[in-house]
């Protein structure tokens, strides 16, 4: 079991940065990848960011590509999303995920065994 915390989000003007953080707690914390997902009104939840467990390896979609940056520190069980140059199309709930996989990072929403509460990131044109 895992519990996940996300903090950082907020409201922010269109080309402005924002980063996001993910504390995680209970079992430990190097055994999982971690993903980053959000939510617009409406929409699915969609993939992000996601990194292996030892950091090694990440994946980001191809709309957040060259702006997200996905990061993690074992050592202090976090989990962060530096997010540059924003757009008011990445308003959304932001929720970070965990994955049991021991292979590439994945994308798909049922593949995170857990996920926090979610933290809403506003951006106004």
């Amino acid at each position: 079991q895992v519990q996940l915390v996300e903090s950082g989000g907020g409201l922010v003007q269109a080309g402005g940065s924002l980063r996001l953080s993910c504390a995680a707690s209970g079992r430990t914390f190097n055994v999982y990848a971690m993903g980053w997902f959000r939510q617009a009104p409406g929409k699915e939840r969609e993939f992000v960011a996601g990194i292996s467990r030892t950091g090694a390896s990440t994946n980001v979609a191809d709309s957040v590509k060259g702006r997200f940056t996905i990061s993690r520190d074992n050592a202090k069980n976090m989990v962060y999303l530096q997010m540059n140059s924003l757009k008011p199309a990445d308003t959304a709930v932001y929720y970070c995920a965990a994955d049991l996989n021991l292979g590439a990072v994945r994308t798909t929403t049922g593949s995170y065994d857990y996920w926090g509460q979610g933290t809403l990131v506003t951006v106004s044109s």
